[in-house]
């Protein structure tokens, strides 16, 4: 049975998409924030890198907070749940 590709809906939820294009939509919505709303790629890779080493990661979210760890990684404005970036602001 071939599976079925289902087109992208901009008013779908996210368990209504197929996940490859949620995901792209994603990264395609970080590329094009304002440039002044995010931090520098540096410190946004470094905030990464710490995500990925904690235990709460799972499947690309947070379980403190339920977010995205790269959308909330790459705003100035946000923070780590549990102040793991704060000595890296």
């Amino acid at each position: 049975m071939e599976k079925e590709k289902r087109r992208h809906c901009r008013k779908c939820l996210t368990r209504d998409m197929d996940q490859n294009a949620y995901f792209e939509n994603l990264h395609t919505y970080i590329r094009n924030l304002d440039e002044e709303l995010k931090v520098e790629k540096p410190l946004y890779e470094e905030r990464l890198s710490l995500c990925r080493d904690c235990d709460l990661l799972l499947d690309g979210m947070c379980r403190a907070c339920g977010c995205y760890v790269e959308l909330r990684a790459v705003m100035k404005k946000n923070s780590c749940p549990y102040d793991k970036w704060l000595s890296r602001q």
